[in-house]
């Protein structure tokens, strides 16, 4: 039987997927339509999100009492995160650029993991390796040769996003250091917006896009993530993000009506099955090895 602490762990991990993929399906309905210009997307965005939290933090008190703040590397690297993603898309298509981020994303938090000393579990290969080649088979289609630009955009975004969700591992406040991380990237935020004021591009359901972005899918999304990657190993946490595509095409689904196709479900199955062997293989190796300690 599940106890507290897991099902916690569970919801917000599940939370925390389905916002990063709302996250994606809201940048490529601004960015793909045009509606707004990629550095005010990414400006809006953050701002909307440094809001949205310090509400949070005021509303709950938490602001004065936290032992931790977040940090000006982890702010860096969301902004990094959120800059280069946005501007990547303008050359890359959504099949090429979903590849080359969570490639990115896994490759990072995996080398951290091996640098860190940690080894990988034959099932964890395995898992991985399944997992990344059901993506790979769902975005093979769409793939095209990326533009340099867009490739080198694409890879910094991914790399950052995985040092982000790293320097989160070890949060004893999630909500603490997401507020203050967004927080600190208003400097950032000033020195992009300022040269790009007179040559923006906005409109109303742009804004709209951005904000729910930031305020919903990144604010909230990012501290629901933070906390639950206080029960998540490394590789875990880099393989469950594998999940986000196939949530973001069910959205497609859902929202653009789009249909279901044969190639979608047998992505969702190698996806979802390397996932599963990745969790449930880690949990027996650790089993067996108290087993035998004990």
């Amino acid at each position: 039987m599940l106890n507290t602490d897991k099902v916690k762990i569970i919801a917000c991990t599940g939370f925390a997927l389905i916002a990063f993929a709302g996250n994606s399906v809201l940048c490529r309905l601004a960015l793909g339509e045009k509606t707004i210009d990629a550095a005010s997307f990414t400006a809006i965005r953050l701002l909307s999100g440094i809001i949205m939290l310090g509400l949070i933090l005021l509303a709950t008190g938490n602001a004065k009492t936290a032992a931790s703040k977040g940090s000006w590397s982890a702010s860096f690297m969301l902004f990094l995160y959120a800059i280069a993603f946005s501007y990547a898309y303008i050359t890359l298509d959504t099949g090429t650029g979903a590849l080359i981020l969570f490639g990115a994303v896994q490759l990072t938090m995996i080398m951290a993991s091996l640098i860190s000393g940690h080894k990988l579990h034959p099932w964890e290969w395995l898992g991985t390796l399944i997992a990344f080649s059901g993506f790979v088979y769902l975005v093979q289609p769409s793939l095209t040769t990326p533009s340099f630009t867009g490739f080198v955009l694409m890879s910094i975004a991914g790399m950052a996003w995985g040092v982000y969700t790293l320097k989160g591992k070890g949060s004893q406040s999630p909500l603490c250091d997401t507020g203050y991380n967004f927080l600190r990237t208003l400097p950032f935020i000033l020195l992009l917006a300022l040269p790009i004021l007179s040559s923006s591009h906005l409109s109303h359901t742009g804004i709209l896009l951005a904000v729910l972005s930031g305020a919903i899918a990144s604010g909230i999304g990012y501290a629901v993530w933070y906390i639950a990657l206080r029960g998540l190993s490394v590789i875990q946490a880099a393989v469950l993000q594998l999940l986000v595509p196939i949530i973001a095409a069910l959205g497609g689904i859902i929202f653009a009506n789009e249909s279901i196709s044969l190639q979608l479900v047998l992505s969702s199955l190698m996806v979802l099955g390397g996932i599963l062997i990745v969790v449930m293989g880690r949990n027996y190796a650790a089993g067996l090895a108290s087993q035998k300690n004990s």
